[in-house]
This record gives C-alpha cells, sequence and structure tokens, in this order.
C-alpha cells in the first residue's frame, strides 16, 4: 500500500488481510495476524501515522515535474448531476480525505433524489466497504438517519452474500447502536419510524426487535394512530415473552 494510503484505503485493506490471515481462516499460528493489527492500529491513529509518515523518505518523489495540464477528475465529475456521476463523486471524496464534502453530498443526494442508492454504481464489494466507511463518517457528524440508509443496504447484502464475515458483528453492532440510541430524539417521528421499520427487517434479534416496537408504539401514540401502537406494543411484548423463554 502506498504510504499515502488514506484512512478509507487503510480500512478496506486492513479487513481484506485480516480475512486472509485470520487463525480462524488460516494454517497459520496467528503471529501474521498480529502484526497485522499491530500496523493497522499503528496508521489509523492519526499521531503514530505522522511518526510513521515522518520517517518515511519523499527524496524519490522530490525533483520530479508534474504535468502542467492533467485532468482533474473531481472537477469532471462535479460539472455533472447524473447519480452515476455523483455517486462517484461521494466515494472519490471519502477516498481522498475529503469525508465532510462526502457527507454533505450524500446526504443532498438522499434528500432530492427519490431512490438514489449508491450501490448501483459500485461493484458489491467497493460499496460494502467504503459505504461502511462513510456510514461511522456519518455517525461522527451525528447524522444518524442516513447512516441508517446505508447500513440497511450494507447488511442485507452481507445476509445474501457473505463478504465481510468476521467483521459483520462490527457492522450490527454499529447499526444496533444507532437504532437502540441515537434515533429517538434525534430525529423527527416520521423518519424515526421508518428508521425502526428498517430495523425490523435486519435480523437482529427478538429483543432489539422488541424494543424498536415499543418505540414505534410510542410514536404511533403521539400521531394519535392508537390501534397501530396497539398492534406494536402486543407483538413488542410478545416477543419479549419469547425472549425470557428462552433465556430463563
Amino acid at each position: 500500500m502506498s504510504h499515502s494510503a488514506t484512512a478509507a484505503e487503510i480500512k478496506r485493506a486492513y479487513r481484506l488481510k485480516a480475512k486472509l490471515l485470520h487463525p480462524d481462516l488460516s494454517q497459520d499460528d496467528g503471529e501474521k495476524f498480529r502484526e497485522l493489527v499491530e500496523a493497522y492500529e499503528t496508521l489509523s491513529d492519526l499521531k503514530t501515522r505522522q511518526l510513521f509518515d515522518e520517517s518515511y523518505s519523499y527524496g524519490k518523489f522530490y525533483g520530479k515535474k508534474r504535468d502542467s495540464v492533467s485532468f482533474d477528475y473531481r472537477t469532471w465529475l462535479l460539472e455533472r448531476e447524473d447519480d452515476e456521476s455523483r455517486a462517484k463523486l461521494i466515494f472519490f471524496d471519502l477516498m481522498h480525505r475529503n469525508e465532510d464534502e462526502a457527507v454533505k453530498e450524500f446526504k443532498r443526494m438522499n434528500s432530492e433524489r427519490t431512490g438514489f442508492k449508491l450501490s448501483r454504481w459500485f461493484t458489491r464489494e467497493d460499496f460494502m466497504d467504503y459505504g461502511f466507511i462513510l456510514a461511522e463518517e456519518l455517525v461522527l457528524r451525528q447524522e444518524y438517519y442516513d447512516a441508517v440508509i446505508l447500513l440497511e443496504q450494507i447488511i442485507k447484502m452481507e445476509y445474501s452474500y457473505s463478504y465481510f464475515r468476521l467483521f459483520f458483528p462490527e457492522v450490527l453492532s454499529l447499526a444496533r447502536h444507532i437504532l437502540r440510541n441515537n434515533i429517538e430524539g434525534q430525529v423527527n417521528d416520521e423518519l424515526a419510524l421508518d428508521a425502526w421499520e428498517m430495523a425490523l427487517d435486519l435480523k437482529l434479534g427478538n429483543s432489539d426487535d422488541a424494543f424498536f416496537l415499543q418505540k414505534m408504539a410510542d410514536v404511533y401514540e403521539r400521531m394519535g394512530d392508537f390501534r397501530t401502537a396497539d398492534v406494536c406494543r402486543e407483538e413488542s411484548m410478545r416477543l419479549k415473552g419469547m425472549t425470557n423463554k428462552f433465556t430463563s
């Protein structure tokens, strides 16, 4: 990997390499996997990464003349408003230390373009990797609903095509945390209902589903839809009963 690799590139390379070296999936004794983890911890930490970069000799790059005229891919994408170009702009910015712009453009496209999906324009693997990284960036900026939109697509893809494997619990954990802790009070009731309805399709478990249904019942009650509130609450109680039965 290039010494100038971005955080997104480092995360993706780490996941790909870890799948090959993890003791559960290879004949290795675990030493190479431990070295990989140590390298990732160094490169993913801003301070240690800076020290690493400073120790790298850039001399071979100095003196090289850059062409006075070069093709600016980002400018070319910015000039286009079709979904494919905007999707590629989002991931381009994400991979080139322009995370704020990537998040801003993703939110804009989601709000202005009905049916906009990043997954339509990338390979499944690229979308799952960089989509998860974008979801993490959205969470850092407290854009929780938009993070749920991405995570829902990624999780459903994983169920149909095992790609993350060892890292999938990390994906589920992030989704579960957002849905339980960062939706209520952070988005309006309509978006909250939408997020929890998406959650019910993610197979997070009876306990989580019972929690989401209870939250949905509270929202429907506030909206004056008492019939739907009762249905959600009854189903929540049923799932809680099933959970207690299997844990007792």
